[in-house]
């Protein structure tokens, strides 16, 4: 236990931090129901969590370094706890929104924690064997995810898929304090809260004015102010960031195209493979009428074929640059994706199958080699900044994602419905708009439609960002991870005897 245990208590916290991008899709259809909740609510059930991880990761990855990381990370899995008791116990679509953000800042806090504890924990071979794992983990997340959150929901409730976080969470405090060492940089440096309050009011306007652009159109006053708002924040955060000391994010890197490219691959890669998802999932359910156990496995040869390539994968293509195995991954989920736009009113989930398979693979590909690709665009010093960066470019692409995607969808489906009818059917609310008298064929050709739109915007993202990647960064610098030197304090256990 004492030589693994640290392995096993991080990965407690990743596992529940990822499992919950996920599980949650599938319970979207019974959250709509329970809660009254319409479409713009479900898009902040996803990316209430998603911005919140993505705006605070880097911040307070460097606050970590300031006050301990082990403390962080502790601290980060309790809130997460503590808003996952209040998911599950959430009454209204408000409720719910803000506890998922709550809980994006304690995933936050784990996120950007777990690797720079495993990095003074384990040296030479045996942090290779436990980033491995580690991945292993990750990946098995989000494979996991859609089965059981179809478990969950179809069997105790789709709230039981937040309260089954907090045992975890008890174990993973207890085994973090019992063997993971307290560490911290041995200089002191400033916490960049400026720029990261920039990032966050970047992030934050410029989701809210896709999300809200669909309802009250793209050039009314209030998107326009939205993304005034969003525009003047991502200046903030552009001179903030040219100022500041110790910056939370380096401009500097931008120079190097190679460093640019992987940004890009990053930001592009949870939008396309992923983002659509929770539409499908809904489709699924509440058009063809599918359990949410049926609707979860539906979707799961996507995770699934992702989990075992990148098991095989990492063995048979450490010796391809990673610019090649990323942008090939790329724009294998575009190719995927695309696949997946072939619906029609008679249309099963089976149909989806090949393009959910083929994007998997690309997802094996892409997965494990994002980090080592960022890793070789920068030097050593900035190992930590670029990875994460990496991840915060992922969770802002996912967040954008599923505002642009659902934006599309309801675009196209008020080709055949009117605006109100598009929300409510995206929304889950097929069988109220079959009890109010519309044809059963006109919303299954107005929701495929849709997806197909969505799904075609998805794949083209996939496959410019393959491109992008192939181009700009064909030449990477290889750089070994070294971790900064860090003062260690023994784990609690230990310092009790």
């Amino acid at each position: 236990m004492r030589k693994w245990g640290p392995l096993i208590a991080v990965s407690l916290g990743t596992f529940m931090l990822l499992l919950d991008v996920s599980i949650v899709v599938v319970a979207l259809p019974d959250m709509a129901r329970a809660l009254r909740a319409s479409l713009s609510d479900l898009q902040w059930v996803i990316d209430g969590y998603a911005l919140a991880l993505a705006a605070l990761l880097l911040g307070i990855g460097a606050a970590a370094d300031l006050l301990g990381r082990r403390r962080v990370h502790v601290a980060g899995v309790a809130l997460f706890a503590v808003a996952s008791l209040a998911c599950g116990l959430a009454s209204s679509p408000m409720a719910l929104v803000a506890a998922r953000g709550v809980q994006g800042v304690g995933a936050a806090a784990m996120f950007a924690t777990t690797l720079p504890l495993l990095g003074t924990v384990y040296q030479g071979r045996q942090r290779s064997v436990a980033l491995g794992l580690w991945g292993a983990v990750s990946g098995a997340a989000a494979a996991i995810g859609p089965l059981a959150g179809g478990l969950l929901t179809e069997g105790p409730g789709w709230r039981w898929i937040f309260f089954i976080n907090l045992p975890v969470s008890v174990a993973a405090i207890w085994l973090t304090r019992r063997t993971v060492p307290e560490s911290r940089t041995a200089r002191g440096r400033r916490i960049d809260w400026a720029g990261t309050t920039a990032f966050a009011c970047f992030a934050g306007a410029s989701t809210y004015g896709v999300v809200r652009a669909d309802d009250t159109g793209w050039t009314s006053a209030h998107t326009l102010t939205m993304f005034g708002l969003a525009a003047l924040a991502l200046v903030c955060f552009v001179l903030v960031e040219r100022r500041v000391a110790d910056p939370l994010l380096d401009l500097s890197l931008f120079r190097n195209p190679a460093f640019t490219g992987v940004m890009a691959g990053a930001l592009a890669y949870n939008a396309a493979a992923f983002a659509v998802l929770p539409y499908t999932a809904i489709w699924l359910q509440t058009v063809l009428g599918l359990s949410p156990l049926l609707g979860g496995l539906a979707t799961l040869p996507l995770a699934a074929t992702g989990f075992v390539v990148a098991a095989i994968g990492g063995r048979l293509l450490h010796r391809v640059r990673h610019h090649v195995t990323l942008g090939a991954g790329l724009a294998l989920i575009g190719a995927g994706t695309l696949a997946q736009a072939v619906l029609d009113a008679g249309s099963s989930w089976a149909v989806l199958l090949p393009g959910l398979v083929l994007a998997g693979v690309g997802v094996g590909l892409v997965s494990p080699a994002l980090a080592g690709a960022a890793l070789a665009t920068v030097p050593p010093e900035h190992a930590g900044m670029a990875g994460g960066a990496v991840n915060t470019f992922r969770q802002l692409g996912y967040a954008f994602g599923v505002a642009v995607f659902g934006t599309v969808l309801t675009s196209r489906m008020a080709d055949t419905l009117t605006r109100g009818q598009a929300h409510a059917l995206a929304g889950g609310g097929a069988s109220g708009l079959r009890m109010a008298g519309a044809p059963e064929h006109v919303l299954r050709t107005a929701f495929a439609s849709g997806l197909n739109a969505a799904a075609l915007f998805a794949g083209v993202v996939g496959l410019l960002a393959g491109v992008a990647v192939l181009v700009l960064a064909r030449e990477p610098r290889r750089v070994e991870w070294k971790e900064p030197e860090a003062v260690q304090e023994p784990p609690a256990s230990a310092a009790a005897h």
